[in-house]
């Protein structure tokens, strides 16, 4: 009797195999031919999986995302909006090495979708979604602001978060995690005197 293969589980294989080669040595490392001997496939097996490269890194960006929408979506009900946005902020910020990890693939990707439209146009929904529900956490937890107040906070939270990631990666995992922390605690210290919640 043959053996039954698990098709979305080799898929899911495949894709960590990917993600684990590009976080260790970037976009080039993960070429058709070290996906496949990492992966400990035969040649050519990956094309029952995916037609080529390109198909594997945007399943790869695809599971980085989901992976950071299924954090979210795990954490503990919060106790108020304010929590609630340091609850988000903390989720998208290099905290731990899976999320470091996560950051690496993602800017590498990052990288490749300036020549990629696809990946770019996956890029920008993600900003935008971020930037979405940061605006409606801010709104939340801060009523007296001003929709363009919550914006800036909101551009000022996105572009501090990437710049912690870029930083995450040129330090030894972990080093700067106590900073991170700090500064999560010192913006909402800062909106919560600025516009303070009702």
């Amino acid at each position: 009797m043959p053996k039954v293969i698990d098709h979305d589980q080799r898929r899911r294989e495949i894709i960590e195999v990917a993600k684990r080669l590009i976080a260790e040595g970037g976009f080039e490392a993960a070429t058709m031919r070290s996906i496949v001997t990492a992966a400990g496939f035969a040649n050519g097996a990956l094309k029952h999986y995916f037609a080529g490269k390109d198909e594997i890194i945007a399943a790869t960006f695809d599971s980085v995302l989901q992976e950071t929408a299924e954090q979210l979506s795990t954490m503990d009900v919060p106790a108020s909006p304010l929590d609630a946005l340091r609850g988000f902020i903390e989720a998208v910020m290099p905290l731990d090495a899976h999320r470091i990890t996560s950051a690496r693939v993602l800017l590498v990707l990052w990288e490749h979708s300036v020549a990629n439209p696809d990946l770019a146009r996956r890029y920008r929904d993600l900003l935008t979604t971020w930037r979405a529900e940061l605006v409606a956490r801010i709104t939340a937890a801060w009523t007296a602001a001003s929709r363009a107040e919550v914006e800036v906070l909101a551009d000022e939270i996105i572009s501090a978060t990437i710049g912690a990631n870029v930083a995450s990666l040129m330090h030894p995992v972990g080093e700067l995690v106590d900073r991170y922390h700090a500064y999560v605690e010192s913006v909402v210290r800062r909106l919560a005197q600025v516009y303070p919640s009702r």
